[in-house]
This record gives C-alpha cells, sequence and structure tokens, in this order.
C-alpha cells in the first residue's frame, strides 16, 4: 500500500511539471511580439508591430526575427532577398516593345538611371556619363550585365520614342534596355533608389541626378551622385560585381 501511495504521489509530479512547462512555454510564445519593417528601409530602421504595407514604396511590411531566432536559428537567404528591387511588382515597357517586370533583369549587374528624353540640361550629361561608364568596362562583360534607363515622364517617353532617343545616342545595343513605366511605378522606383523629381511644366522636370549599380540579385551596392564626377569607383565597383 506504501508503494502505492508513493508511485501516485510520483506521477501527480510529473503530471504537474508537464502541465508547467505547457504553461510557460504558451505565455513565452503568446509574449513574443512581431515588428514588421520595409523591406526597403525607405524610413530607416522604423518598424510597425501589425502587418500592412510601406507608406512610400507600397510594398508589404516583412516580419522580423526575433533576436532569439537570430541567435538560435541559422539564416537562409532567399533567391531573392527583402532588399532587391526585383520584389516590385510593377510591369514595364522596354523601347522593343516588349512588357517585363524588373525581376526579368534578375542575373546580370545592373547600371541604372532615371532620365527623360525631352530634357535639355541635365539627363544629356546623364546619359554621357552612362556612355562613359560603359565605354571603360571591357566588353567581355557586356553579356553579364545591363544598362537600364527609366524614364520619369511616362506620359511622353512612349516605347517608339525612346527607340528613337537609343538610336540617336547610340545606347541600342543588346546591353542597353529603356523603360516606360506608370505614374505610379515610376513614383515607387524612384523612392527606392531616392531619387528625387518634380514636374515643374509640361515637358520639364527637376530630378537627383543618380547613377545605380545592383548585383544580379537586384541589391543596391553603389551610387554615383552628380554630373560629369569621377566614376572611377563606379567603374571599379561595376567590374567588381559582375565578377562575382
Amino acid at each position: 500500500m506504501k508503494k502505492y501511495k508513493i508511485t501516485v504521489l510520483v506521477l501527480m509530479l510529473l503530471i504537474a511539471f508537464v502541465s508547467c512547462k505547457r504553461n510557460t512555454a504558451t505565455t513565452s510564445i503568446n509574449n513574443t511580439k512581431i515588428a514588421y519593417q520595409c523591406p526597403m528601409k525607405c524610413e530607416g530602421e522604423k518598424t510597425f508591430t501589425i502587418e500592412g504595407s510601406c507608406a512610400v514604396c507600397k510594398m508589404d511590411l516583412k516580419p522580423l526575427a526575433s533576436s532569439s531566432q537570430k541567435t538560435s536559428s541559422k539564416v537562409v537567404s532567399n533567391e531573392i532577398s527583402d532588399e532587391s528591387i526585383f520584389n516590385l511588382t510593377s510591369q514595364w515597357n522596354t523601347e522593343e516593345g516588349n512588357v517585363i517586370k524588373l525581376k526579368d533583369l534578375k542575373g546580370k549587374t545592373l547600371v541604372m538611371v532615371m532620365i527623360y528624353t525631352t530634357c535639355k540640361a541635365a539627363c544629356p550629361r546623364l546619359v554621357a556619363d552612362m556612355r562613359n561608364i560603359e565605354k571603360q568596362i571591357p566588353k567581355k562583360y557586356n553579356k553579364n550585365l545591363r544598362y537600364v534607363l527609366v524614364s520619369i515622364d511616362p506620359e511622353t517617353d512612349t516605347p517608339a520614342r525612346l527607340k528613337i532617343f537609343a538610336k540617336e545616342n547610340l545606347m541600342d545595343d543588346e546591353h542597353w534596355t529603356f523603360l516606360q513605366g506608370t505614374k505610379t511605378s515610376v513614383r515607387e522606383f524612384a523612392n527606392v533608389l531616392a531619387v528625387k523629381y518634380k514636374q515643374i511644366s509640361p515637358l520639364d522636370f527637376s530630378h537627383s541626378n543618380i547613377i545605380s549599380v545592383f548585383n544580379p540579385q537586384g541589391e543596391l551596392v553603389h551610387q554615383q551622385e552628380g554630373l560629369g564626377v569621377d566614376n572611377k569607383e563606379t567603374v571599379s565597383k561595376i567590374i567588381e560585381t559582375v565578377q562575382k
């Protein structure tokens, strides 16, 4: 009888212990708060407590791993990271009349700039800077490179107009691409690149002068700001990126 009582007591203690562990685990899970952040970090390190979309680039906010998850779990890199421009889902028209998404450019090092074809001031110099950069890159890398010019005036810069502009500026080889989007997609893309622009007349815009370099996964690796600046660092970064 004494042994029976001891056995029952041990069983009760075990049941109480298991129940306590379960309650502790449940409480721990319930107390874990999930933070969300824009994958492009348009507002820096700002986080949100509920799901939604970024007020700047309109991309879905992504959940951040907790500190415990970061230390105990091995980070697995996705084919497209949260920082990649290939997460943007907007469609674009090329100068050839093809409809693409930015992720269709995946696998190539991208050198990108935003211009408009009727510009008579800064854009011709940006175009000259792009051609100057292209001339300094060994031709053997062209198959793994794409120079992309995105119009900030989609109403005027139709695919046909972009095609003419490409030929006029000797930028119609296969490694050159011109893109026409919508007002919304252009603004979204400009926000990601930190390019500012504003229409000041029916055919004129004021805008930032930035050339951006992206790796084959669509992640920003370098930016050159200004007109006619020393582009040695940009050229070096392009070669370094295309060789990886």
